[in-house]
């Protein structure tokens, strides 16, 4: 038979290779259960009084183990290791006391030490659930203090809605007295501000004074409500060739926007249009029904800027 000789050479490439192999991980935990593995194995009381429990502590620490030969995380590898501990502890435990039960009889100091290992076991116990209930009261305390605080937040949300609601009330007061003030009437298509002819030249185009003083305040109206905007409608009677009263009309729809963006409202929030003879609100037969016709309809806006068309 041949001999082989280890020259240091050969034991140094010998451990260089094994040096270049995957090394399992290990912790400090694992090695700490593998040695209570081996003393519980060793124990004739774990052997006869605890074989199901010694097996199954055998099964946690392969698991551990195989978990470090894949290099797992050392967390799991710890968790594995802390569960296969615990089942040697247990199997330990129950061959201590199924052997301290079998000597009871014989032995009064060895009652006495099960008695006192049940002690322990049970204020072990009661130190397990005191801890369990001060974890208990922490996490309650934990969902107080969130709930407080998303009550808080609540009031806070609440409170501020209540006051975007106020404001916008106040807006919508302030906005309504204004256009009491120029005599605006609610319909269908808005709330609609009207111009009479008296409020123009005598077939002109041009605001008279009060008309520019009624166009100031809309346009404060305006500038105090950027979110809304106008349409401006021309209208005349049907005194006169057609295309006259049609170019009137829109003349007249014109002067006003011109008016409004004379005083800050740019052109972007104003639309004009001119209907000439159509659409009178009154008769043409009388004077008195013609002049309400030779007018200038304002529609304001929705907040949304939109304006219904006729």
């Amino acid at each position: 038979m041949k001999k082989f000789i280890y020259t240091p050479t050969l034991v140094a490439i010998v451990a260089l290779l094994a040096a270049c192999g995957s090394v399992p991980n290990s912790t400090s935990l694992l090695d700490q259960t593998r040695s209570d593995y081996r003393v519980a194995q060793s124990s004739p009381n774990v052997a006869n009084y605890a074989p199901l429990e010694l097996k199954q502590a055998g099964d946690a620490l392969n698991l551990a183990n195989a978990a470090a030969s894949d290099n797992a995380s050392l967390a799991k590898i710890d968790n594995l290791a802390y569960l296969a501990k615990q089942k040697i502890a247990l199997a330990q435990e129950v061959a201590k006391q199924k052997s301290a039960e079998a000597d009871i009889a014989n032995a009064g100091k060895e009652r006495d030490q099960v008695r006192l290992d049940q002690r322990t076991n049970e204020a072990n116990a009661a130190n397990i659930k005191a801890e369990r209930a001060k974890q208990a009261a922490l996490l309650a305390q934990n969902s107080a203090d969130q709930a407080h605080r998303d009550t808080e937040l609540a009031q806070r949300e609440a409170a501020n809605a209540q006051r975007l609601t106020q404001e916008s009330q106040a807006r919508a007061a302030q906005l309504e007295a204004q256009l009491a003030d120029l005599s605006a009437q609610k319909t269908a298509r808005g709330m609609v501000i009207t111009l009479g002819d008296v409020l123009f030249g005598t077939d002109l185009d041009r605001l008279t004074a009060t008309g520019m003083r009624t166009v100031q305040k809309l346009a404060q109206v305006l500038q105090e409500n950027p979110q809304r905007s106008v349409l401006i409608e021309g209208f005349a009677d049907s005194t006169g060739a057609a295309d006259y009263n049609q170019g009137l009309s829109e003349r007249r729809a014109s002067a006003v926007r011109n008016s409004l963006n004379d005083f800050g409202v740019t052109r972007d929030r104003i639309d004009m249009r001119g209907y000439g003879e159509t659409h009178p609100v009154a008769a043409n037969d009388s004077a008195a029904g013609r002049q309400l016709n030779r007018r200038v309809e304002i529609v304001l806006s929705n907040d949304s800027g939109r304006v219904i068309a006729r």
